[in-house]
This record gives structure tokens, C-alpha cells and sequence, in this order.
């Protein structure tokens, strides 16, 4: 322990960051030293499922009473936790992740936020909350006070704010997942990162109220900087995809990476969106395609289009193409096909089928991918299947 008490103050605090944040609090009865370590830590985790609640009751009786009570005794101790070291913590927060559910409002939240808001000092928020109802834990105004944030992620939260947004000028990563809001918010709250540079988008239309007066142009106009790209194929249906052009009025040159989520060839969306992604992004290098059954569409969603309708795309950059969930159907492997013809300087094709092939299905696979047209030099792509 001498050893250890002798490092430097910031190897020290790294070292606390690394341990969940009990453990870190009871460094302090080591020694005198010690004592006030932890609460200079400048990256705070707080997971509910984690947090212990100890208790010497012996009697049976108080102990039936005890399990009774114990759910809601637990979560008001971790919010009661949370406000302690929030309250004693000396210096910069600069990281601040929170993981619970929230059974009402979530003001104990709202008061977290507001005191994060005051330091003016967080770089990265992570909030994953589950709560009882269907739209989430609804997120407070004051959100948009923490000017300092780099990195913001959101899992089932929801925003529902009309007014505009304060700029989050530093924000470089933007994480939504399960988001709740409308169209015209998500506009407003993308528009509001300037200098974004990472987009994950994991929402729907079962979270996204669509109000008709919105197109893709639109949500794309509103990220002209983006350069790492992760989104839900469903996201389309939110903005009039009626309205689909075959291009971006203004290409993204600066996006180097796609990840299409929740894609299906079948669906009368799915060609006309990735088409007009590939036309869009004409530097992209990274794609990766993670495939998504069919079977529920109805009548009216299945698509007509073929590759034979995009024979303009050519991929002049792209050197690393995976596809996940691989089922080994016609479109599938069609696209693939399609890819390996159009990009000059391929790589690497990655194919991750959804379950084990036979040593025949795999043989069969490659030996059509290596017969097929392949613009790239012969002998520079490597072509491999993985199990996912």
C-alpha cells in the first residue's frame, strides 16, 4: 500500500476511476492519505443493478419486513448515494454515467442534471434509463446547459422540447438509442451539434412521431460534418420516404464510415435508401450491412427494385465491406456481388451468416463470389466467412 501511496495524484485517481464507485469510497478507510481520494475522481459510474444495500438483520420477522420494503429501500439508497457523493466530490467531473430505471417523473434525475449543469465541467454523459412508461424518462431542459460535453449517449430517454436548443459546440459523438421525440425535434436537437462527428442512430418509427412535413434531405442537411455513421434502416419511414431522392442535394465528404442497421432488401425502401447513401457519401471507406428477416412485412412494404436500377454507384474508396446476419439469399449474396464490382480498391468482404454453414454451403459461396466481376485488382480482396 506504501507503493501505491507514493504514485503520483493522477495515476492514483485513474486507478479509483477503474473500480466501480462503493469500492472506490471505501479506499478511504486505508488511511488517513487516503481518505479523500475518491472524491476527487474525475469519472463517475453509477449502475443500479450493481449498487449493494448491506444489512446485519438477523430476526426473520424484520427480515419478511425487510424483502417487502427492499426494492424500494434499494433505489432510494442509490439515489440517496449519488446525491452524497455528488455533494462531497472535490474538482472536475468530466465523465458521468448513469444506469437505472425510473418508476414516475425521474426528478431525482432532473436534480443530478441540474448539479452536473452548474459544474460546467462534463466532457462525456451516458444515460441508459429504463422506465415504466412507453415514452421513457423525459429529459429536462437543463440537459442543454452542460456547454462542455463531447460525447452524449442516450438510451431510452425522450425529448419532447419545442423551443430551440442551447448549441452543444463541442459535441464531436451523439448516441440515441430508443429515443422518444418528434421529427422536427430530432432535427432541431442534431442541428444543435455543430462540429458533430459520430452519429448512432437506433430509432423508429415506434419513437419517432413523424409529422409529414419532414424528408431524409432534411436530417442529413442537419449533419454536414459527419464522418462515422450508424443508423437503423426503419429511420427512412420517418421522413416522407415517398420523398426519397436518388442523391443528397450536397454530398457528405467527410463520412468515412456506414453501418446500415436492421436492413432488408425486400423492404420497397431498402435499395432506394442505401442507393441514395452510396451516391451521397462518395468517401466512404467502412460498410457494413447487418441484415433483418423479412417475414413480417406486409403486401404494401415489399419493394420491386433490382441492382440493374443502380448501375451508376461506383464506390471509389471503399476498401472494407461486412454483412452480418447472412442468410444466404439471392439478394444477399447478389449484393455482394454488387459491391465487389463496383469498388476499385476492396480489401477486405466480410460475411457473417446468422447461423453455421456446412463446409458445402460455405464452398459454394465463395467459389460464386470468386467467378464474379470484381473491380478491384485480382488477388488483393480477401473474401471470408465467420459465424457472427
Amino acid at each position: 500500500m506504501d507503493r501505491i501511496s507514493k504514485l503520483p495524484i493522477g495515476i492514483i485517481e485513474t486507478i479509483l476511476c477503474l473500480l466501480p464507485i462503493q469500492e472506490a469510497a471505501r479506499t478511504s478507510i486505508l488511511s488517513r492519505e487516503w481518505r479523500y481520494h475518491w472524491t476527487k475522481i474525475p469519472n463517475l459510474v453509477f449502475i443500479e443493478k450493481k449498487f449493494q444495500v448491506s444489512t446485519d438483520r438477523t430476526d426473520s420477522a424484520e427480515l419478511s419486513l425487510y424483502n417487502k420494503r427492499r426494492k424500494m429501500s434499494k433505489k432510494s439508497k442509490f439515489i440517496e448515494a449519488i446525491y452524497q457523493v455528488m455533494l462531497i466530490h472535490e474538482g472536475p467531473i468530466h465523465e458521468f454515467s448513469l444506469d437505472m430505471q425510473v418508476d414516475d417523473s425521474g426528478v431525482e434525475i432532473d436534480h443530478i442534471l441540474l448539479h452536473l449543469s452548474k459544474k460546467n465541467t462534463l466532457k462525456i454523459l451516458n444515460l441508459d434509463i429504463t422506465g415504466d412508461g412507453y415514452e421513457g424518462y423525459v429529459l429536462p431542459i437543463s440537459l442543454f446547459s452542460l456547454h462542455q460535453l463531447t460525447e452524449l449517449y442516450l438510451n431510452d430517454c425522450a425529448l419532447f422540447h419545442e423551443r430551440p436548443f442551447t448549441e452543444f459546440s463541442c459535441l464531436t459523438t451523439l448516441y440515441l438509442n430508443g429515443l422518444s421525440t418528434y421529427d422536427t425535434t430530432l432535427l432541431r436537437l442534431l442541428s444543435s451539434c455543430p462540429v458533430l462527428k459520430r452519429l448512432m442512430l437506433y430509432c423508429d418509427g415506434g419513437t419517432i412521431s413523424d409529422s409529414r412535413r419532414t424528408t431524409i434531405v432534411d436530417l442529413f442537411k442537419c449533419v454536414p460534418m459527419i464522418e462515422f455513421l450508424s443508423v437503423r434502416f426503419f429511420i427512412v419511414t420517418c421522413f416522407v420516404p415517398e420523398r426519397l431522392p436518388k442523391a443528397l442535394p450536397t454530398a457528405l465528404v467527410d463520412l468515412k464510415y456506414l453501418c446500415m442497421d436492421q436492413f432488408c432488401f425486400s423492404h420497397k425502401y431498402g435499395l432506394p435508401f442505401v442507393a441514395l447513401l452510396m451516391r451521397s457519401f462518395p468517401n466512404l471507406e467502412k460498410f457494413k450491412l447487418v441484415m433483418y428477416e423479412d417475414y413480417w412485412l406486409d403486401e404494401d412494404e415489399m419493394g420491386a427494385y433490382t441492382l440493374e436500377d443502380y448501375s451508376d454507384i461506383t464506390l471509389e474508396h471503399l476498401d472494407e465491406f461486412h454483412i452480418l446476419n447472412y442468410r444466404d439469399a439471392e439478394d444477399e449474396l447478389d449484393f455482394v456481388k454488387f459491391i465487389l464490382a463496383k469498388s476499385p480498391v476492396l480489401k477486405k468482404v466480410g460475411i457473417f451468416p446468422c447461423c453455421k454453414f456446412d463446409d458445402d454451403e460455405e464452398s459454394k459461396i465463395l467459389k460464386s463470389l470468386s467467378l464474379s466481376p470484381c473491380a478491384a485488382p485480382v488477388g488483393e480482396v480477401v473474401i471470408y466467412l465467420e459465424p457472427n
